[in-house]
């Protein structure tokens, strides 16, 4: 591999495992993300977790209110931990862009920061297939750190990945333009529990399937 690359999505989070969850499940934005979806969808709805990582918060969260996950991640040890820890959801390691998944399949999707190793093409793509994989009216929640960046090599965790993101409007025009209608947005600082952390721009969107 060209050092310049940097690791793919599974072999960082492969790498990172439980320190993830560890570093990022108190945020309370996110947690206060997942409380208001949980507000607007119905009981026992299908939903999408897309880059679940541990399970922890977000198939947890969804699980314990009564409804039927299902999480998809690139890294298995991500997946393995997931299994492990929320054992009332189901979870399958998976590039989501290449799983099959049948149209109307879900009352909602939620992709927490799952898309910045993502090309922007494959961003609006995958957004997209979002879109499809929704009911009518269905909900999606989408979170992204708003930085106009382009496949810039960043050095995440001690991880050195590649990543792309959009300006905010920029991302909030994308997620508009690939099918959805942008019901609530939320721009927050975060800062993750590990060493030489940061604190990171954090963009939260609330969208239902146009």
């Amino acid at each position: 591999m060209d050092e310049d690359q940097g690791l793919s999505a599974g072999q960082v989070f492969d790498a990172l495992g439980a320190e993830y969850e560890r570093a990022f499940a108190d945020s309370v934005t996110h947690h206060a993300s997942l409380n208001r979806l949980l507000e607007h969808i119905a009981p026992h709805s299908r939903i999408l977790d897309v880059g679940c990582g541990t399970g922890r918060p977000t198939a947890q969260t969804l699980v314990d209110a009564g409804h039927d996950v299902l999480g998809v991640d690139v890294s298995p040890v991500m997946v393995e931990l997931a299994v492990r820890q929320v054992p009332g959801a189901s979870f399958e390691c998976a590039d989501i862009r290449e799983l099959p998944l049948g149209d109307g399949s879900f009352d909602a999707v939620c992709v927490y920061f799952s898309l910045l190793q993502m090309s922007r093409d494959d961003q609006f793509r995958l957004l997209g297939k979002l879109a499809r994989l929704l009911v009518p009216g269905g909900h999606l929640v989408v979170a992204t750190v708003p930085l106009d960046v382009e496949d810039v090599s960043v050095v995440f965790m001690g991880q050195k990945v590649r990543a792309t993101s959009f300006g905010a409007d920029e991302f909030t025009e994308l997620v508009a333009r690939a099918g959805f209608t942008v019901l609530w947005e939320h721009s927050s600082l975060f800062t993750p529990a590990y060493e030489a952390a940061v604190a990171e721009p954090q963009l939260f969107l609330h969208c239902r399937r146009a």
